[in-house]
């Protein structure tokens, strides 16, 4: 079955509301994810999920070069930061869609899908 990726961004700064319109929703919607990650499980589409330390947290690694790099902070410098996903299997676009939908009214932010590559989806290499 197709897997999608499910991400939820948000501020950077978990001081900072969010999406949220007041500090007092937050518990509400820690309440309300819970209970449809419990529904991905039970109906059997989650894969994996999790939340992730403010992005402030983060260390970029550039492993290209002759010698790594490290920085800290994340890699890329903006006002949102990805700060949770869920891993889902959905027969298809339109139920990893519905599913978002929900996901969305719960963790009350935006969610991006994007669908895993598939060995099907991987353009063929030219043959030299």
């Amino acid at each position: 079955m197709p897997r999608y990726l499910l991400s939820v961004h948000g501020t950077a700064e978990r001081t900072e509301p969010g999406t949220h319109p007041q500090h007092e929703a937050m518990p509400e919607a820690v309440v309300d994810t819970g209970a449809f990650d419990e529904r991905l499980r039970r109906d059997g589409h989650l894969v994996f999920a999790g939340g992730l330390e403010p992005a402030t947290t983060a260390t970029t690694v550039d492993g290209q070069g002759g010698r790594p790099v490290f920085t800290d902070g994340p890699y890329l410098d903006t006002p949102e930061h990805l700060g949770g996903f869920w891993v889902v299997e959905a027969a298809d676009l339109d139920v990893a869609l519905a599913l978002a939908v929900e996901g969305s009214k719960a963790c009350r932010g935006r969610i991006e899908v994007r669908p895993f590559r598939t060995a099907e989806s991987v353009p063929a290499l030219p043959t030299p």
